[in-house]
């Protein structure tokens, strides 16, 4: 289940979403080498945010796992840059194209409520707050964090508060069959939320890398718990689609 689209005009340039994936796409070309083995360990290592280290308790010296005969170790110095970092690295290019669709998909109508330079700062506190969350689940963790998912659950969060009842178009394979449709944002969003949790506790004490559950989720309620500070009533008022309206009783009454 994977979206292609929505029924959300927005007003605004997305100024702001086009240089967060630029950004994003930047950093994989300059910093991570598209991808070649040495770059990606080398930034992964680096520039990854790891909890053991931030925080002080992983063992110096320890080595965890990243990928197939690819390690990194833990050297004992803490790096608070890995907080903004780790948000602009990705572990490979679908786990990049992911994180990027779901951003321009959600992310212009949320920048449409807030504004250019809000929107980033809500973004980049959402990631902050993702990372948090990641750091509670396992603070001695040697494993680095990478990706920008935190930060665009934190703009699904936002989405679902603004917009709940907006159709979300979904494109669905099951083997050689291929459909799509629709469903309000709240249904697909709470279900994107729903697996992070489930994924998340299953993963509680897990010492392999894999996908940084509790970083979507803190992500997600962040960004639903701060939208209502960051949002603009009159960008929001505008919009024919926010709250609780039903989008066909709108176009309904515009034919009418």
């Amino acid at each position: 289940m994977f979206p292609i689209r929505d029924d959300n005009p927005h007003f605004l340039t997305p100024w702001t979403t086009f240089s967060l994936v630029a950004a994003n796409g930047l950093a994989w070309g300059l910093v991570q080498g598209f991808g070649s083995d040495s770059a990606l360990a080398r930034s992964v290592c680096q520039l990854g945010l790891v909890a053991g280290e931030l925080l002080q308790t992983a063992p110096v010296g320890a080595s965890f796992p990243i990928g197939d005969d690819v390690s990194c170790a833990v050297t004992g110095m803490s790096h608070p840059i890995t907080l903004l970092t780790h948000m602009f690295l990705h572990g490979g290019w679908m786990h990049l194209l992911g994180n990027m669709w779901f951003l321009w998909i959600f992310g212009n109508n949320v920048e449409d409520s807030m504004g250019h330079v809000r929107f980033l700062l809500f973004y980049l506190l959402c990631g902050l707050a993702a990372a948090g969350a990641q750091i509670l689940s396992d603070p001695s963790s040697g494993i680095p964090m990478v990706g920008a998912s935190g930060a665009i659950g934190g703009v699904m969060g936002a989405y679902v508060m603004l917009y709940p009842r907006v159709r979300v178009h979904l494109l669905i394979w099951l083997g050689f069959y291929v459909t799509t449709f629709a469903v309000p944002a709240i249904w697909m969003l709470g279900y994107w939320l729903v697996v992070q949790l489930v994924g998340g506790l299953g993963s509680l004490g897990a010492r392999a890398g894999g996908v940084a559950f509790w970083a979507h989720v803190g992500g997600f309620v962040a960004g639903a718990v701060l939208v209502p500070i960051f949002r603009k009533k009159a960008l929001v008022d505008r919009h024919p689609y926010h709250g609780w309206r039903n989008p066909h009783e709108l176009d309904y009454r515009r034919e009418a």
